[in-house]
């Protein structure tokens, strides 16, 4: 949990479930993309602090992403440049969408640091594909095991996209998180799917 002190914002605290799931090996694997000539998903292979402050603002506000709100540029200068770090970038008509953050730091288990999308997009089956991008390259990489963790502060239909990729609970735990003071779960923004059934 964040130190309430120094975070830019007052904070409460809500009750929060999170669940950790994993692959155990690429035969778990069902990926499925979207075959759309306007979605491409690009590596960041030149480390940029201002660009994946963007991306990591743009997806994750809503849902209180804000355990890296306090790195220092050379955090997150170290972070991106190590060999370890692959950032694969969604963009839709070439506007980046979403991104995968790939943590292989642990070896032979590959951590999904952070996946989402920008608002505006959720509903359209981006998520699964970037994230059956996002798996087969940290298997092509060299993982023996491929894990992640959600919670109920994420999109709602975060864990169906991951079991149907076949990705396995193994544990939850329950904490309280800190949130901004006024912030409240989100709606779906005006002009997405949100709203809508999701097929997996």
């Amino acid at each position: 949990m964040e130190d309430e002190a120094v975070l830019p914002f007052p904070t409460r605290t809500v009750p929060v479930t999170t669940t950790y799931l994993h692959l155990l090996s690429r035969e778990q694997f069902r990926p499925t993309f979207v075959e759309d000539p306007d979605l491409l998903v690009l590596e960041m292979r030149e480390p940029s602090v201002a660009f994946y402050r963007f991306l990591y603002d743009a997806v994750g506000r809503e849902f209180v992403w804000i355990d890296r709100l306090l790195w220092t540029d050379a955090q997150y200068q170290e972070y991106l440049s190590r060999p370890t770090t692959t950032v694969l970038v969604l963009y839709y008509r070439g506007t980046p969408v979403g991104y995968i953050d790939l943590d292989a730091s642990e070896g032979a288990a590959a951590e999904i640091a952070y996946l989402g999308l920008v608002p505006a997009v959720h509903g359209r089956g981006f998520g699964k594909h970037l994230l059956s991008v996002g798996v087969r390259r940290a298997f092509d990489d060299g993982a023996a095991r491929v894990w992640l963790h959600t919670c109920t502060l994420d999109g709602p239909h975060a864990i169906a996209n991951y079991r149907a990729r076949g990705f396995v609970p193994y544990k939850t735990t329950m904490q309280d998180e800190l949130v901004p003071l006024d912030w409240q779960p989100p709606a779906p923004a005006p002009g997405t799917m949100r709203d809508r059934d999701y097929t997996f």
